[in-house]
């Protein structure tokens, strides 16, 4: 197993993301700590996991709570000898469909505001513990929108493209001390859009939107394999890269966006 006797804490564990993350990593034999704002919904993925190799755990945590996130690192640390790998899945609460000439700006900056500190508070408090260890790897996800230009999407994909240059941050200053700092670049998630309602025509400046099918077409049609990045592969890969195979990996993303944006 890849992951057999590492210690991980997914923020966001019971988000669409961050399930498929803690699945893959019980797979692979992790302990997984899942921490989110409602443990209710914390717990039922636990539950769902049960029958993994890997034992899961979870704790009500939100990410933006600085005392919250360094008390809950220092308690798992403590209590399971050390941090291994910390991933970031929490939501970023984005608003898209609407130019920015029409936006207002608490819209636009939310998920920017948001990101920055709950990647920034998350790391830090993991890496305070990977730095003493000398070792540990720290991901989170982005996605294509952090390379392209689409209109109509707010402060999405300034938000990734902040996460990215955060992590490039990290990784040079906690390399030295054995720590890894990777992302996971995904193409739109089908999965994660609710089956019904209707979707807006991004770029099409129009108020008809698209229904989730036509969503999903049209975000396809971009792509080189035609198709789009899924879950499975999402946590698939973010098992790799918290492994010791993927060693040499730091300041990096894994480019999951099925030729949609090329490698650099």
């Amino acid at each position: 197993m890849l992951l057999e006797h590492k210690n991980a804490v997914i923020y966001g564990g019971a988000g669409s993301v961050g399930r498929a993350v803690a699945r893959a990593f019980a797979r692979e034999g992790a302990r997984v700590f899942l921490a989110g704002r409602t443990l209710a919904t914390l717990d039922k993925v636990a539950t769902e996991l049960a029958g993994a190799p890997g034992a899961v755990e979870t704790a009500q945590v939100d990410a933006l709570d600085q005392r919250a996130v360094d008390e809950h690192a220092d308690a798992v640390a403590e209590r399971a000898g050390g941090i291994d790998v910390s991933f970031n899945a929490i939501s970023h609460g984005d608003v898209h469909g609407l130019p920015l000439l029409q936006m207002s700006f608490e819209d636009f900056a939310r998920p920017i505001s948001t990101a920055m500190r709950a990647q920034f508070l998350t790391t830090r408090a993991a890496a305070r513990h990977m730095t003493g260890q000398g070792s540990g790897v720290i991901m989170t996800i982005t996605a294509t929108t952090a390379r392209l230009a689409i209109p109509e999407v707010g402060g999405t994909g300034v938000t990734f493209d902040a996460i990215e240059s955060s992590c490039r941050q990290w990784a040079c200053e906690l390399g030295p001390h054995g720590v890894r700092v990777v992302w996971l670049q995904t193409t739109g998630l089908p999965e994660t859009l609710a089956d019904s309602g209707v979707w807006p025509a991004y770029g099409t400046g129009s108020e008809a939107g698209m229904t989730r099918a036509e969503l999903i077409d049209w975000q396809q049609q971009k792509t080189q394999l035609n198709r789009l990045t899924s879950l499975a592969e999402v946590g698939n890969v973010a098992a790799f890269l918290a492994s010791d195979h993927a060693a040499a990996m730091t300041a990096t993303a894994a480019n999951l966006s099925c030729g949609q944006v090329p490698a650099r």
